[in-house]
């Protein structure tokens, strides 16, 4: 199936990710440094785990058996891969900022969200702040959470495309929970208001979007005052983000079932793409979770997998089956090769067993489009067509099972009773 290169060994392996490492230091070229001692096909490092089989040795055979596996997988995930988080706060405090007409009957809301972890000590408390886009128009309005502001980074402004379909469009800036860092680590607000966990900065952005979808969704716990009062349809919450933001977009809704929908964009490593189906050039293990680099989004000792991913006890089909039987749809570039599309399609096969085991098979969406790293209008026209046609009753034209690569992804399971 794949060629053996001096890239396939160990030593081969981590002379890669050095190189990978250096070139993310210096701006050069990672790629082509890559194929010069690479392959054109994906290293496979090991097959697919089975997510239907529990910790006692069994496997699943019914739901009711999938809802204690569902639990085993996100203890295995957060224990092994995020860090652990905290529940809900005791309060959370929305308090207006600013309101802008945007005309044609639009309105932007900048709200602060303050939250308050314990209301013996309500001092003891941190805030982040949210922009709220909303549609002509009265409610219930389907919405989609955004990580992050919009247009940030390699993103295009899309809030106007969002609310010319009626959707609700919410982001909030994530930093301001947990910083964005590099190479080094800080301890940001939600760390220190909750000294007693060990969830990296993924973890704790997740957390923040399941704060938005509380303030969207008028939690009791949550004291809106004379703030904006959103009025958002449960059944369609949308929760997207594009890179580091998309890992944690697929993070939150696989916790938080209250998101009705993930579209994670160009997540790649750590998000819907594969540690064990590797793409020439892609991010590996290793190079993300590197002191010089991204170590501070994980669990801090989950690098000691890097150049031993056969060892994983999962692989991130397991995070994207926890979404089952809600809808995900993973959204890439084709010229990404960073973000391991090809790991991404091979992470979609081996989670397809367990949507068509919950009946459920049309809900695991995956799409590629060219270029490369950024989170287009059309990933977005793609996030909306989808949202419509799966969530919303609408009949949408579009290719959302898309299956790029020739390459046969590790997957030695099936659906439970079948042959």
């Amino acid at each position: 199936m794949v060629r053996k290169t001096r890239a396939t060994t160990p030593r081969g392996r981590q002379i890669r990710d050095a190189v990978a490492v250096a070139c993310m230091i210096t701006g050069l070229a990672f790629p082509a440094l890559y194929f010069t001692f690479g392959n054109d096909l994906p290293l496979v490092l090991n097959a697919f785990r089975d997510p239907f089989m529990l910790d006692n040795g069994t496997r699943v055979s019914n739901v009711p058996e999938w809802e204690t596996r569902r639990a085993e997988i996100k203890e295995l995930l957060l224990g092994t891969e995020y860090g652990h988080m905290p529940g809900r706060p005791d309060a959370m405090n929305a308090t207006a900022v600013s309101i802008m007409d945007l005309g044609n009957g639009r309105t932007l809301h900048v709200v602060t969200l303050i939250i308050i972890p314990s209301n013996a000590t309500p001092a003891a408390s941190f805030s982040f702040t949210a922009t709220i886009f909303v549609p002509n128009g009265t409610g219930p309005f389907p919405a989609v959470v955004k990580v992050g502001l919009d247009s940030q980074g390699s993103q295009a402004a899309v809030n106007q495309t969002i609310m010319d379909h009626g959707y609700l469009f919410a982001c909030y800036k994530n930093t301001e929970l947990d910083q964005d860092t590099e190479g080094y680590d800080e301890v940001g607000p939600a760390q220190a208001a909750y000294p007693g966990y060990d969830w990296g900065s993924v973890a704790v952005w997740a957390w923040g979007a399941m704060r938005v979808a509380d303030y969207l969704l008028g939690e009791p716990w949550v004291n809106t005052g004379s703030a904006f009062k959103p009025d958002v349809d449960p059944r369609v919450v949308v929760v997207t983000g594009h890179s580091r933001r998309g890992k944690t977009a697929l993070l939150a809704a696989a916790l938080d079932e209250r998101f009705t929908m993930a579209v994670p964009n160009g997540s790649g490593t750590g998000g819907a793409s594969s540690f064990l189906v590797q793409g020439p050039g892609a991010e590996t293990l290793a190079s993300i979770t590197s002191p010089y680099l991204f170590k501070s989004w994980f669990k801090d000792d989950f690098g000691r997998f890097a150049w031993n991913e056969a060892q994983l006890p999962f692989d991130q089909h397991f995070l994207r089956a926890l979404v089952a039987p809600r809808v995900v749809i993973s959204t890439d570039a084709l010229g990404d090769i960073w973000s391991n599309p090809a790991g991404t399609q091979a992470v979609h096969v081996a989670s397809q067993p367990v949507f068509d085991f919950l009946n459920a098979s049309a809900c695991n969406g995956i799409h590629f489009r060219e270029g490369g790293h950024d989170f287009t209008v059309e990933d977005f026209a793609v996030l909306l067509d989808f949202a419509d046609t799966m969530l919303r009753g609408k009949s949408c034209i579009g290719n959302f099972y898309m299956h790029p690569f020739t390459f046969i992804a590790p997957v030695y399971y099936t659906v439970p009773g079948s042959r």
